[in-house]
């Protein structure tokens, strides 16, 4: 049963209609002009509209249609025409119509049009609340998925925030040990990253070498007091127990299941190796040295030129890298070497924020 709203100037076509439908069991509402008819949508709502063409002037009926499609959209309409007008019949398909009827017609095309239009008009608005409820639901999703994502990155912030405090506390530990500074922890991991970064490494990667780098000297924690904090020089074999903390460090960090823990394992045991093979603990040479152990292994050394120790003042930049220059190919990589000299306005900013009070 729907509420239908028939539209003609032959009140014998209002009453024909109107009792063939009402006999079918529909509520109808009829009403001879365009006019009359806008004016039955202010007292109630329609499933259908079954309008003339003409009522009563030229094509009215299509203007009553362009009207009830933008105010009434929800509304089917149905066209009744007394001239078979493939063109009036287009453009009644065109704005909207769910029908189109040639005058004279038979009781069964009024029936089947009038039951198609309002299956059709059913179905639309069905599809329509489907869509708004998937949309609906693909906005909740989205909500919750960009929540998740939110947590996960604050977890992620959190986890690698608890790893680096870690690592720093674990390098604190250490210089208890030591006569190198926290500055020094600071430094030398900004200079890695920045030529792990000058090198082409990604974001994410070059972090990973920024936490992991400070790992570098750790085995120093295993190291006899009575070496570790001599002025002087050491002799042979006092040397050879020096070199161990490579190896200790290694062991230390090794088989975990840290990312930045492994990375630091390989940095501790190779940031002392030598582009000619000549560094220890495994003399390893070239390109078998690690990319992250070639990098620690300037940025090691360049802080340790430019900063002042117990043992010796703080050398100018200008020597220092002098002294780097001789060992190009020898003891550093000598693309790296280049990268790193490249970018020495950056370094001696870092140099500069995380100065030593005594440099």
């Amino acid at each position: 049963m729907a509420s239908i709203l028939i539209v003609d100037d032959d009140e014998l076509i209002l009453e024909l209609l109107q009792g063939l439908l009402e006999q079918h069991g529909h509520n109808c509402v009829t009403a001879g002009s365009l006019e009359e008819a806008q004016d039955c949508f202010d007292v109630q709502s329609f499933e259908l509209v079954l309008s003339d063409v003409n009522i009563p002037s030229n094509q009215e009926g299509l203007e009553l249609m362009r009207w009830i499609a933008k105010n009434h959209s929800d509304t089917a309409v149905v066209m009744v025409s007394g001239l078979d007008d493939s063109e009036i019949g287009q453009t009644a398909v065109d704005i909207g119509a769910f029908g189109y009827i040639i005058k004279p017609f038979t009781n069964n095309a009024i029936l089947i049009n009038v039951n198609n239009a309002l299956q059709r008009r059913r179905l639309t608005i069905e599809n329509r609340q489907h869509r708004v409820r998937l949309e609906e639901a693909v906005v909740a999703r989205t909500v919750e998925l960009l929540g998740t994502i939110d947590n996960l990155e604050k977890a992620e912030k959190r986890l690698r925030i608890s790893q680096e405090e870690t690592i720093l506390r674990l390098m604190r530990a250490a210089e208890f040990r030591d006569n190198e500074t926290a500055q020094h922890i600071q430094r030398m991991c900004r200079y890695s990253a920045l030529l792990a970064r000058r090198n082409g490494a990604s974001l994410e990667r070059t972090e990973l070498v920024r936490m992991a780098s400070p790992l570098h000297d750790i085995g120093k924690i295993g190291t006899p007091d009575h070496i570790l904090l001599k002025p002087g020089r050491h002799t042979p074999e006092e040397f050879e127990l020096m070199k161990k903390h490579a190896e200790i460090g290694y062991r230390i960090l090794a088989d975990s299941a840290s990312e930045i823990l492994q990375l630091g394992a390989l940095i501790a045991w190779t940031h002392h190796e030598k582009f000619d093979g000549s560094g220890y603990p495994r003399g390893l040479g070239g390109e078998d040295i690690p990319l992250e152990g070639r990098i620690t292994a300037i940025a090691d050394v360049f802080d340790a030129l430019t900063s002042a120790r117990v043992y010796k003042p703080a050398f100018p930049v200008e020597r220092a890298i002098s002294m780097m220059r001789e060992q190009q190919g020898r003891h550093f990589d000598p693309y790296l070497l280049d990268q790193f000299l490249g970018a020495l306005d950056e370094v001696l900013e870092i140099k500069r924020h995380f100065a030593d009070g005594r440099d």
